[in-house]
């Protein structure tokens, strides 16, 4: 039996302030409810209201990352609508990573177009689109190139599909190998090279580039800018060359937050082989000295300067048990202790606080465009039956047996109007205890629905793994239905990750076709071909011919 416990009441030692909701304290997920729905400002709606507002900006003070409260004016649109629509749940698919070719050129434009075709016929209502940084900012700062995804918005378009944008600020891939690895823009590796404490860093001092760390946010180092002031620019541009398809074509802009596109710390990556399965811990990425500042300066705060010096000892080694640690073991860890909780407390804060930075300027730059904005949580399942769930922890998430990691981000997407993404929708606790008798993907998944439907955010779901059969289908569809049924109607989508030529095989193809179908309660979104004129759209091809079509191109 999962049980879902609340974060108790407790003095919190925050980097630099405490994310501002009604109150951390939350004695049942009934009494959470009632206040949510007394605040109108947690609810999304249809109809859009500009409510005024004040929100506390962020001040730097210093590399230790404490900051000062000010009033800004700012203006929060919210939707209140009584009543949802009760069609079923559209299916999105992401498209290959290298539709877009790192000199930023579509690739495959034939069979990108035959594949869009063959999707819009089976009813799926668009396409999920990732936006890499390092191909559109690849040469220099400030020097955007998005011909290649304008030409696939476009055909997109053409095909009567809509598209999720997914502006990704980290690197995909696991080394200068990967065929398929897309790295940060050229210029911010420069400035790595530079000063290799821009990147990640654990105990051992590995270096860890996916993404620039969170611990220098709002220093200027990306010659003269802020990563957040760099990645709000790539915001901007994107919104003014796609502005008149934004809320028509672009429905959604899902804005990355970390590695993986997920808000969390690279303390794991999920392309090194098992460690879901098997259990990996992960490491606490908090060794480069902007976060060794932060940690230091918020140790001093409460008097304990030996607290600041790293993380914690005894965490034990990557897939290592954690009751054979020190700190992750369930009786007498130190994750339990005064020390513990200080460190995790700040752990955690940092990665809200770097949240909520982003939040604040997307929910800026996007307002008024019509499109809903969305960020990406990841599935850390693989230890979630234990008490101290290491894996979570060291993610940057703080959810153990007694805490609720996962309602205070889902609070402060609340907060901005954003929805929620997550993945491992397919994945069965029977399945996964055959591998690892610790690990229950439905158990996470749960509480964290549990905490989108708490706080009214629509959510978006996604595989874990890239082969499904029936079983796994059925598996999604129970999980979609555990968050979108009830008196209201939760808005939900589902993105399957991802087309390739696999998918386009007759007996998936059909397996795939008889999901969209499912989800959409047998009405099939098929989408309108716009192009008559065009001859090459005159005809819908099967899945074979576009399967036939991947192999000889």
């Amino acid at each position: 039996m999962v049980m879902f416990a609340f974060q108790s009441t407790a003095t919190t030692f925050s980097p630099s302030f405490l994310i501002s909701t009604p109150s951390d304290s939350t004695p049942s997920p009934f009494l959470t409810f009632a206040h949510l729905r007394a605040n109108r400002t947690f609810f999304s709606t249809r109809r859009r209201l500009a409510v005024s507002s004040r929100l506390n900006s962020s001040k730097s003070s210093g590399a230790g990352g404490s900051v000062d409260n000010g009033d800004a004016p700012y203006e929060l649109h919210h939707d209140f609508s009584p009543q949802r629509e009760t069609r079923g749940s559209p299916v999105f698919v992401t498209l290959p990573v290298n539709t877009v070719s790192p000199e930023g050129k579509l690739s495959r434009p034939r069979a990108m177009m035959f594949s869009l075709k063959a999707l819009a016929a089976a009813g799926v209502e668009g396409v999920v689109i990732e936006f890499w940084w390092g191909i559109v900012e690849r040469k220099e700062p400030r020097l955007y190139d998005w011909r290649g995804y304008r030409e696939l918005v476009m055909m997109a378009s053409m095909c009567g599909l809509k598209v999720r944008a997914v502006l990704a600020f980290h690197q995909y891939g696991t080394g200068p190998d990967d065929p398929n690895r897309i790295p940060l823009p050229l210029w911010v590796l420069d400035e790595i090279n530079k000063d290799p404490e821009l990147a990640y860093s654990d105990r051992f001092g590995r270096r860890n580039i996916e993404y620039i760390s969170l611990g220098c946010d709002i220093l200027p180092v990306l010659r003269g800018r802020t990563p957040i002031q760099a990645y709000a620019d790539v915001m901007r541009d994107f919104r003014e060359t796609f502005r008149p398809s934004l809320g028509i074509t672009i429905t959604r802009v899902q804005i990355g937050m970390g590695p993986g596109g997920e808000l969390r710390y690279p303390s794991f990556s999920f392309q090194e082989p098992n460690v879901a399965s098997f259990g990996g811990l992960g490491e606490f990425q908090c060794y480069d000295k902007y976060m060794l500042a932060s940690l230091n300066a918020c140790a001093r705060n409460i008097g304990k300067r030996e607290w600041g010096d790293g993380g914690p000892f005894g965490a034990g080694s990557l897939m290592q048990n954690p009751e054979h640690t020190d700190f992750f073991k369930n009786e007498g860890g130190s994750w339990n202790t005064p020390y513990g909780k200080f460190f995790l407390e700040w752990y955690s804060d940092m990665l809200l606080l770097h949240g909520e930075r982003i939040c604040s300027e997307a929910e800026t730059i996007f307002r008024g465009t019509e499109v809903l904005i969305s960020a990406k949580v990841a599935a850390v399942h693989w230890h979630y039956a234990t008490q101290s769930h290491p894996s979570e922890l060291t993610a940057g998430y703080y959810n153990t047996f007694d805490r609720d990691g996962y309602l205070p981000i889902a609070r402060l997407f609340s907060k901005y109007g954003f929805a929620m993404c997550c993945s491992c929708f397919e994945m069965q606790d029977a399945a996964m205890q055959k591998i690892n008798p610790s690990g229950s993907p439905e158990g996470f998944l749960k509480q964290l629905l549990l905490a989108a439907r708490l706080c009214d955010i629509s959510l978006e779901g996604q595989n874990f793994t890239t082969d499904l059969d029936d079983d796994a289908f059925a598996q999604v569809l129970k999980m979609s239905n555990f968050f979108s049924n009830g008196i209201e109607k939760r808005p939900f989508a589902f993105n399957f990750v991802r087309m390739d030529k696999r998918m386009f095989e007759s007996e998936n193809w059909d397996r795939f076709a008889r999901f969209v179908r499912q989800m959409s309660n047998g009405k099939i979104f098929r989408a309108r071909l716009k192009s008559p004129c065009d001859i090459r759209l005159k005809t819908t091809p099967g899945a074979a011919e576009v399967g036939l079509l991947y192999q000889h191109s």
